[in-house]
């Protein structure tokens, strides 16, 4: 079929058609499509307590369809129909790499199928052949019997959080128009979707739009459906939203986190998650209006799997208690790339766990900027050599070094580390310095020496401005080190950075509270419980 080009779009295409043996998404369109799984596995058998469970899989693009969940051009409610609108060019964006890539596009803008009846992406999902499918391919797909509990707010009621009510109706017509339809997209509302990716040896999905907690579950294209008939599914968490009443129970839960709670209901009950990063990179998709203290992590090192503890630790510690989060990772293909740091623009509070990377000096020079606003920071183990090479190694061209980060910025002195803890080997023991039990980053600490995962790192002296917390020694051993201390940029920000961050230490509820304290006293704000 004829791919169409938007006029506006054609100079564009044009000039970025590949030269010959460019690297291009023409040539790409054979590679796999990597995918950062999240999910929730049970920690207990009766299945009341999940843990974040992170994985990389691999999809074969020419078997996988995008589902586009109403997306319609109005909603009944004002701010649900506001919301759509602002995630809509970002969604439009990922439609058009995945298109690139060999994937199917289903757009699915339920009852407005007589505005399509003429449109050749409408035929061709009417004439896939039908197929059997199990029993729940009728209507709305119910609750998944014992599979999953209630869902985590009440929204039987149908009411939204705006003030004041928005009155119901059905006034969507069609699809909204920021959402292009390309000539070899599919357009249905129903089975056919199924249909069509039979006839095509499609079984694996990925599912967007609205909302979480009614259509993307329920309808008879989306997820409770394409699982019932044998589909591989994720959602795509920040390309939805939620049909949420801040009036209903539970009390006290705003918009936002309630998607964030459907969300993880999804993960726990139903499939795993990804965000639009995997096909554009770049920060993942946030609502303008999200009230949330926003927290960016920051990520590239490959010793001690910060890629897998830091996320699955706030989803686990700072969501319930008020926070968002942005995930930045290096580039697996280019470690020294941080695709998405202008996040950091909007950005509360910035967690550091880096390892001997030069970023390209725009991305530097973002970092260094948000320290001279006086913006806090948090750093955990190998921050303290984040961004500098060994033995003052020059930085590639067109990328920068800032070798003075942990003098400058988080306040320590980092020369290198003792061996590291093992069968046979001298633990690494930590306690908390007398006289400072009192300090908000240490409430909930135990006296006494932990051993901990982590090597010990040399960290003194520390300048002159840092405040030691915690220490540490090998077993056996002196002189004892600074494992964990406050700090004050020349701009003002406040600092928090420990040397621990062992994947051990993430199992260590000492290690967690110290964190978890470390991030709110940063924010200059009370931890929550």
């Amino acid at each position: 079929m004829k791919l169409r080009i938007l006029p506006a779009l054609a100079g564009l295409v044009m000039a970025c058609l590949p030269a010959p043996g460019a690297n291009s998404s023409f040539a790409r369109a054979a590679e796999p499509l990597r995918l950062h799984l999240r999910g929730r596995a049970p920690v207990t058998a009766n299945g009341d307590q999940f843990q974040v469970a992170a994985s990389e899989v691999e999809w074969d693009p020419a078997k996988t369809a995008i589902i586009v969940c109403d997306m319609w051009n109005q909603h009944w409610c004002r701010g649900a129909t506001e919301r759509v609108a602002e995630m809509a060019p970002r969604m439009n964006e990922v439609l058009k790499a995945a298109r690139s890539r060999g994937v199917l596009v289903i757009h699915c803008p339920s009852d407005t199928m007589k505005f399509y009846q003429d449109a050749p992406q409408r035929r061709l999902a009417r004439q896939a052949p039908p197929v059997e499918l199990k029993p729940l391919a009728a209507g709305w797909c119910p609750l998944g019997g014992g599979q999953e509990p209630p869902l985590p707010f009440d929204n039987s009621k149908d009411r939204c959080d705006c003030t004041p009510q928005c009155p119901h109706g059905h006034p969507w017509k069609r699809q909204i128009d920021a959402l292009e339809i390309a000539d070899e997209d599919a357009i249905t509302d129903n089975a056919e979707a199924i249909y069509l990716m039979r006839q095509r040896g499609i079984d694996r999905v990925i599912v967007m739009g609205v909302h979480a907690n009614i259509c993307v579950l329920r309808r008879p294209f989306a997820v409770r459906q394409l699982l019932a008939q044998g589909q591989q599914v994720v959602v795509m968490r920040d390309l939805t939203d939620s049909m949420h009443d801040s009036a209903s129970p539970p009390a006290g839960l705003d918009h936002f986190r309630a998607t964030e709670r459907i969300v993880e209901h999804i993960e726990k009950y139903w499939c795993p998650t990804i965000t639009s990063q995997d096909f554009l990179g770049g920060a993942a998709f946030e609502f303008r209006e999200d009230p949330r203290p926003h927290v960016v992590l920051l990520i590239g090192e490959d010793e001690y799997q910060t890629d897998r503890t830091l996320p699955a630790f706030a989803d686990a510690e700072l969501a319930d208690r008020g926070l968002r989060v942005t995930v930045i990772r290096s580039d697996p293909r280019d470690p020294n790339d941080f695709a998405g740091l202008e996040a950091l623009d909007a950005a509360d509070v910035l967690l550091v766990s880096v390892r001997r990377r030069t970023p390209p000096q725009a991305q530097l020079d973002r970092i260094r900027a948000f320290v001279a606003a006086g913006k806090p920071l948090a750093g955990i183990r190998t921050a303290s050599h984040a961004f500098s090479l060994r033995n003052d190694q020059p930085p590639p061209a067109g990328h920068a070094a800032w070798p003075e980060f942990d003098a400058q910025v988080l306040g320590g002195h980092y020369v290198g580390h003792h061996d590291a803890p093992g069968l046979g080997k001298p633990r690494t023991l930590v306690s908390v310095l007398p006289g400072k039990l009192d300090h908000p980053i240490l409430a909930g600490a135990p006296q006494g020496e932990i051993a901990v995962g982590s090597s010990l790192y040399k960290t003194s002296p520390l300048a002159p401005s840092a405040v030691a917390l915690v220490m540490g020694r090998v077993e056996g051993q002196e002189p004892a080190e600074p494992a964990a201390w406050t700090n004050a940029t020349s701009s003002g920000g406040r600092v928090f950075y420990t040397s621990l961050g062992h994947p051990e230490d993430f199992k260590s509820p000492f290690f967690r509270q110290l964190l978890l304290n470390g991030i709110f006293w940063a924010l200059d704000k009370p931890t929550l419980k």
